[in-house]
Parts: C-alpha cells; sequence; structure tokens
C-alpha cells in the first residue's frame, strides 16, 4: 500500500558510476524543493576498501547477504517519506539496501527490479534532471509534493 503523506524526508542510494553525471543531491532538493536529502552510493571497490559515512560496498554486507556497516543501516532505518533508487543496472547488494530500506515510497528507474519500487520511471540515467522533472509530475499528481 502506497503512503499518501506529503513527502518532506528524501533518501537516495546510487551507484558509484551514476554520481558522475552530476550532482544528484543538489538536482533532488532544487527539483523537488526539499531540503536536507540523505544520500548514499555503492562504490565498486578493491580489497582496501574502508567503510566511509556516505558509500557502501560489498564489502558492508557479511557472506549471509546481512547488512554489516553501521552508517548504512542507519540511513536503511529512516522512514524517509521517498527514498529514489538512482541506479540502472542489477546489483545484489544496492538492490538489497533498498529492499531493507523502511521508506514509505520508492522510486527508481525502471527495468531494474520492478519489485522494489512503488513506482518506476523511465530515462537515461545521464539525465538526472529529466528523471526528477518527470517524478515530480507524478508526485504533483499523487499530492505528495505542491507544485
Amino acid at each position: 500500500m502506497i503512503s499518501q503523506n506529503e513527502i518532506k524526508t528524501v533518501g537516495v542510494i546510487t551507484s558509484q558510476s551514476l554520481s558522475k553525471w552530476g550532482n544528484i543531491q543538489e538536482e533532488v532538493e532544487k527539483i523537488l524543493k526539499v531540503q536536507n536529502v540523505k544520500f548514499f552510493s555503492f562504490l565498486d571497490v578493491n580489497k582496501k576498501y574502508k567503510s566511509s559515512l556516505n558509500h557502501f560496498s560489498d564489502k558492508s554486507f557479511n557472506w549471509q547477504g546481512e547488512i554489516q556497516q553501521t552508517e548504512l543501516l542507519r540511513f536503511l532505518e529512516e522512514p524517509f517519506d521517498l527514498l529514489i533508487g538512482y541506479f540502472n543496472k542489477k546489483n545484489t547488494f544496492i538492490e538489497s539496501a533498498v529492499l531493507h530500506s523502511k521508506a514509505t515510497f520508492k522510486v527508481g528507474i525502471s527495468e531494474v527490479n520492478q519489485k522494489l519500487y512503488d513506482m518506476e520511471i523511465v530515462e537515461i540515467p545521464s539525465n538526472i534532471k529529466n528523471f526528477l522533472i518527470e517524478l515530480k509530475k507524478y508526485l504533483i499528481l499523487l499530492n505528495k509534493i505542491k507544485n
């Protein structure tokens, strides 16, 4: 069931490879007119990876698939009004993070894993702005944000 709450808190989970297309956090704040967007990015890293505040990797999970990184667990426990899964390729670790998020409304790029989201948007990942403009249209129609 989709939450009827107006969106005030937003979290974003993305991949390092898509972060290069622009400042996703800044674009979300500007286009959706929300403050303090929280952000977590999956890093494809080598064996010397050390966890950091806003990043996670395959090393953040134990061999049973359980999340071990405290910062990531805190992020996923937050009941965001909106979680944006901004990644376009299947990735077990990112998908697991989205699945475990306590967000009440989840949106992502289509054709990754439709079971993760309440709504999917078809867009080329490098078009962050277009993705967010399209998302805003739907959020206005659903009375989740004001125009």
